[in-house]
């Protein structure tokens, strides 16, 4: 039985389609955007309740250093800041310079997961 055939028969007997890859591409960008809307509040109001208690990066760093929650938080930011942008960078691509397929869709994702291995090495480096 064909895939259409099988899409057109569980439209017909009511029951949802299933989700393809871009429906599942467009909920991810979707979430982490949410992540990174509030990741950048938490992160800007941190620096300046920083700079305005006139502290110094030393003193940043003896309270970042060996604290588990600034860790995970960074991790996250970083995770969700490198598959938003590679997913925003992807369908940028398809639509200018019309750049698709399963290769160019790896690449994006191994651009994103270099990225958030950057973010994530900083926020080790807070850490340590």
């Amino acid at each position: 039985m064909s895939d259409a055939s099988t899409k057109g028969d569980a439209m017909r007997a009511g029951r949802p389609r299933p989700a393809t890859p871009g429906v599942h591409l467009w909920v991810v960008q979707r979430v982490t955007a949410m992540l990174l809307g509030i990741a950048v509040v938490v992160h800007l109001v941190t620096i300046v309740t920083a700079v305005r208690g006139g502290l110094t990066a030393r003193e940043i760093l003896d309270r970042t250093q060996g604290n588990e929650a600034w860790l995970l938080f960074y991790v996250v930011f970083a995770l969700a800041a490198g598959l938003h942008g590679a997913i925003g960078l992807r369908n940028i691509a398809a639509e200018t310079i019309g750049l698709r397929g399963r290769g160019a869709d790896l690449a994006w994702l191994g651009i994103g997961l270099l990225m958030a291995a950057f973010g994530i090495r900083a926020a080790i480096g807070l850490y340590a």
